[in-house]
């Protein structure tokens, strides 16, 4: 037994030293595209695109990065001030030390446009948890608001009061999230990643099924989607999910998830400004439905489906999010 102990804090520790060479090196050939701004003793990472027009401001799913938007954010800086950033804890940006709620973000997104030196009225682009957050701006300031654009959001009504099943997968993803970031610490997720993209998918792929199946399959499909981003950002979002903040800020924004579900899902109508909503082309009727609904809270809202997207809206059709973004602006 003794001996065992010895082993499995040699292992640790070798592993947590892997770690340590591997964030200095990754800090190294893993710089920012943006810069990090202070919003009050901590850095968020915010990219600026794009010199005269609408500002627009993105907003990212609820664990992605400003990298979500590497096919979009250029397209939109040739006709707006395009601005997205990370969340705290997710891609360059630190963590925050509150716990972390629906304002707390919302505010997170002011200092971004304040920082960005965006003029309002903005244009609010969310990709699915991030439309929860721009609609939580719209309706904090109203007048602050030229336009919504929400990409494939989230049902409110199976968040904002989870049936059974859906709080065991949102405890389930907690879990994980914790238990993900321990072994970013000690290594192990670093190690994955590496065979992963090496070339022997089949190691990880054993440790991985640990996880059950579900975990599993959400993984493979997140690695799949990944790559559908420019080959210049792969080993940038590698990196990212290799530090164990990235999975404490996973674990900080499912948390807040039933109280944005909750607070959207309230709402009876949102600033009357020009409104797009873009399904993806794989919901069921109820989900295509609750769009539709949301696409009517504003007197201008419009509703679309992305026939060749799945929920990565951004990555499978990005002229589409585009043009949308160019829409709005038009309507102004």
């Amino acid at each position: 037994m003794q001996i065992l102990a010895i082993v499995l804090l040699s292992l640790v520790s070798a592993g947590a030293a892997y770690q340590w060479i591997g964030t200095r090196r990754g800090a190294r050939g893993c710089a920012p595209p943006g810069r990090l701004v202070d919003v009050g003793g901590r850095r968020l990472h915010v990219v600026t695109a794009g010199a005269t027009g609408p500002s627009v401001l993105l907003e990212s799913g609820i664990t992605a990065s400003s990298l979500t938007w590497a096919h979009v954010q250029p397209r939109v800086a040739a006709f707006a001030r395009a601005c997205s950033y990370d969340r705290a804890g997710l891609g360059w940006s630190d963590p925050d030390p509150r716990p972390r709620t629906l304002a707390h973000i919302v505010d997170d997104l002011d200092a971004v446009a304040a920082h960005a030196r965006l003029p309002p009225p903005f244009m609010l682009v969310g990709h699915s948890f991030g439309c929860f957050v721009v609609c939580a701006f719209a309706a904090r300031h109203p007048e602050r608001v030229s336009g919504l654009v929400l990409l494939d959001p989230p049902a409110a009504s199976e968040w904002r009061e989870p049936s059974r099943r859906q709080a065991r997968l949102l405890a389930r993803g907690i879990r994980l999230s914790r238990f993900g970031g321990l072994m970013a610490r000690i290594g192990v997720v670093r190690a994955c990643l590496a065979l992963l993209t090496g070339g022997a998918p089949h190691v990880p792929g054993t440790l991985i099924r640990g996880l059950g199946p579900v975990a599993t399959g959400k993984l493979r499909h997140l690695v799949e989607e990944v790559r559908k981003l420019p080959p210049d950002v792969h080993g940038m979002v590698q990196e990212h999910w290799c530090q164990p903040k990235c999975f404490r800020a996973m674990a900080d924004h499912f948390r807040v998830l039933q109280e944005a579900a909750a607070f959207v899902g309230s709402l009876s109508a949102l600033p009357d400004v020009p409104l797009v909503v873009i399904s993806s082309g794989e919901l069921p009727p109820e989900r295509l439905e609750e769009h539709r609904q949301l696409a009517r809270l504003s007197s201008t809202g419009r509703y679309a489906v992305a026939e060749r997207s799945g929920h990565w809206i951004p990555f499978d059709e990005p002229e589409l999010v585009v043009d949308a973004v160019r829409e709005v602006a038009g309507s102004q």
